[in-house]
């Protein structure tokens, strides 16, 4: 049998965002983050047809700075289709994931860091 891991276990103090394919459809990507110490914040990013991966990834990096404290988050996009999202300094680690995608084509991938 599996053993379900504790949600601490997924958490981290730098996550990578990585974009795959661009939209074949309207719609939005929903982020979740869980810092623990404050309620989880969703994040959500619309995206409009035709977007390419890289301004997928640009498009993530805007919300998720629009919406998170900047002196808690540090947040660029690395190697053109992927968005890190870094904790600053002493913050706790905090968990990141994908609520929903509707957007036709694209593929997020999370990895911790």
């Amino acid at each position: 049998f599996a053993l379900a891991l504790p949600a601490a276990a997924s958490s981290s103090n730098k996550w990578r965002i990585q974009c795959s394919e661009g939209a074949k459809s309207d719609g939005e990507l929903v982020f979740r983050v869980d810092a623990g110490d404050t309620a989880a914040l969703d994040i959500v990013v619309a995206i409009p047809k035709g977007t390419s991966e890289n301004q997928v990834a640009r498009r993530i990096r805007d919300a998720f700075k629009a919406k998170l404290d900047s002196a808690r988050f540090r947040v660029e996009v690395d190697d053109g289709e992927d968005v890190l999202v870094k904790a600053v300094g002493n913050q706790k680690n905090f968990t990141l994931t994908l609520a929903s995608n509707s957007v036709k084509a694209v593929r997020i991938d999370l990895d911790r860091e």
